[in-house]
């Protein structure tokens, strides 16, 4: 019979490696969790919007209808264990730039598939002076905003206080995996799960997967204007914190990829953001991070091709605080009882890569 002093070893405390973390919290399993705070994480810098209707199309977002019930008492939830407001729901207002564009979202409204996440009630533009909306807009319900930080603190306050931290530079030559166990800094664990966002690119257990980084910036700004709490989305959004704070985002780029936040990137927001709101504002500040995005746009959840005891849970991209609770729930009852995870987010879709 082997010994472990944990199950599971997990590496990284974004909302991918904490999400993990409470599933297999709930589900009676020990582990450890490494972070390092100071390194740089794309959680952190995520403004955390989730917005069930998506795009220029206003297309549904995948699996909406299972990922949006299931955050919402994932995250209501740990508001209450953690005794912290964490989520904040608001409506998503996005201004029609033309009569055209009124008219075929009007149309897509009438969709069985869309309605329910449509306001019935009055377009609220005249709540919003400082808002460009001369067309009118469409308000997207069910959808707001988590506290990244607060949830992820609190979160790692609640695990250490229970043992179940350890903040630490993870280093991975200090990791030995054998058939019978994954040992780290004299610990033995049955399982290790890599949750290391963008830094999943230097594991060489994972680096042949698929990533596409993509970096991206956003601001936060003072308007000189109260702001009433609705996202405005269109082309960028914009998130009231406060009454007079808000975050505004975000920029795609690919080189360099690097955390550092630019002056072309502000300048591009700053243009986007004079088109959409009609009020003088003070920029505060700027910060970048790097998505791990995927080239088919689906997350990489799952079990070495090789090792059975080394399993990744990454490429969450720009929809990680809807992805990451219902996926960990997946992940860990495949992980715990053997339940198989959704193709399309298996990795066993790119063994050939590793084979090859």
């Amino acid at each position: 019979m082997q010994h472990f002093d944990y199950e599971y070893l997990i590496i990284g405390q974004g909302i991918g490696g904490t999400s993990v973390a409470w599933h297999l919290h709930d589900s009676g399993k020990s582990f450890q969790i490494v972070g390092d705070s100071s390194m740089p994480s794309s959680s952190r810098v995520a403004a955390g919007i989730f917005n069930p209707l998506t795009g220029k199309k206003l297309v549904k977002t995948w699996l909406a209808d299972d990922l949006f019930p299931y955050a919402r008492t994932f995250y209501g939830n740990l508001e209450q264990r953690l005794g912290r407001k964490l989520m904040h729901l608001t409506s998503i207002y996005r201004p029609f730039r033309s009569i055209e564009e009124q008219n075929t979202y009007l149309a897509q409204t009438a969709d069985p598939a869309i309605s329910p996440y449509i306001a019935t009630t009055p377009d609220p533009a005249s709540e919003m002076p400082y808002v460009n909306a001369q067309y009118g807009g469409l308000e997207v319900v069910q959808s707001g905003w988590i506290d990244l930080p607060t949830l992820l603190d609190a979160s790692r306050t609640y695990f250490e206080e229970k043992k179940l931290y350890t903040e630490t530079a993870f280093d991975p030559a200090q990791l030995l995996r054998t058939e019978a166990g994954i040992e780290w800094q004299g610990k033995r664990f049955k399982t290790v799960v890599f949750c290391q966002g963008f830094f999943a690119l230097e594991n060489s257990w994972f680096n042949w997967l698929p990533f596409t980084p993509v970096k991206g910036q956003i601001l936060e700004i003072a308007p000189d204007v109260p702001i009433k709490p609705y996202i405005i989305n269109q082309g960028i959004f914009a998130l009231p914190l406060t009454e007079n704070r808000m975050k505004v985002g975000a920029t795609y780029s690919w080189d360099p990829l690097d955390w550092e936040a630019t002056k072309a990137a502000t300048a591009e927001l700053e243009a986007k953001l004079q088109a959409l709101l009609s009020t003088g504002y003070t920029l505060n500040g700027a910060q970048a991070g790097i998505r791990p995005s995927v080239r088919d746009r689906r997350p990489l959840i799952g079990i070495h091709p090789e090792f059975s005891n080394v399993s990744i849970f990454n490429g969450l991209g720009t929809k990680g605080v809807t992805l990451a609770p219902f996926l960990a729930k997946e992940f860990c009852n495949h992980l715990i009882y053997g339940k198989e995870l959704n193709p399309l987010v298996n990795i066993k879709r790119y063994f050939s890569l590793y084979f090859r």
